[in-house]
């Protein structure tokens, strides 16, 4: 068994690139504020944090905290669950490496939405970023730090994914970038080269492949202390009329 440092991702369906944020794949938001499926899987996920009080880090897109329904959720979890962190997931879900190189703006919005989470986490909120989507260049790392943050956990450094990482399409050259900025970088947990997190989790072949990696984790501690890093959708507990858990041996 490996320390594993637990992470969840708030996206909403609004958030997902065929929406919104991405150069090609965007077809327009559908809606905004929390979806149905959203306000279900927020009910799961905090049924499923009572039963097991697990340490674990939320990122969270910015944009959220103007929803009043989820404002209020997430304050209400974090006063219940002090063991709870919150990280950056950017102000938007904008797939930042998708599209030329824009290191102002890339920076003003992350700054505006460490101001943002830092105001409403208070003593939960850590600066560790993790890029919309897992889209990650090598020119943002030097930004991601400009802007404050010590550590990065974007990198899924599968042969699937390299498409998200800039214009070489190569993970050691975010890796690189990383590390020369000065950034602690939490890559996410892959086996055989295959992605185990994310979407990963509900695609056939993947999911058993993630199953199979995510087994043998745990106990569940914060990044300084894991071996492991692995991350699910907020949205994942939506799935299986709401009885979908995260394949762990610990909860």
């Amino acid at each position: 068994m490996k320390p594993v440092w637990l992470t969840v991702d708030t996206d909403d369906i609004r958030h997902l690139p065929i929406e919104q944020g991405h150069p090609t794949r965007s077809k327009g938001v559908s809606h905004s504020g929390c979806s149905e499926q959203l306000l279900t899987a927020m009910e799961n996920f905090s049924s499923w944090v009572d039963n097991n009080h697990v340490t674990l880090t939320i990122f969270v897109i910015a944009d959220q905290l103007e929803d009043d329904l989820f404002r209020s959720w997430l304050k209400g979890l974090l006063l219940k669950h002090p063991q709870i962190t919150v990280g950056c997931h950017g102000l938007t879900h904008r797939s930042w490496s998708a599209w030329p190189e824009d290191s102002d703006s890339f920076l003003a919005a992350i700054v505006e939405a460490d101001i943002r989470l830092h105001d409403f986490a208070g003593d939960q909120w850590r600066p560790w970023f993790r890029a919309p989507a897992g889209y990650i260049a090598p020119w943002m790392a030097p930004v991601i730090a400009k802007a404050g943050f010590e550590l990065d956990s974007s990198v899924n450094r599968s042969w699937l994914t390299r498409k998200k990482s800039g214009p070489w399409k190569d993970w050691n050259a975010v890796i690189k970038a990383l590390k020369d900025a000065g950034l602690d970088s939490k890559p996410w947990l892959t086996k055989w080269g295959l992605p185990t997190c994310g979407p990963a989790l509900s695609i056939p072949f993947l999911a058993w492949n993630a199953r199979r990696a995510w087994s043998k984790l745990g106990p569940a501690v914060g990044p300084e202390d894991a071996e492991e890093t692995v991350y699910w959708h907020l949205l994942d507990h939506n799935r299986k009329n709401g009885k979908w858990k995260p394949p762990l041996t610990l909860a």
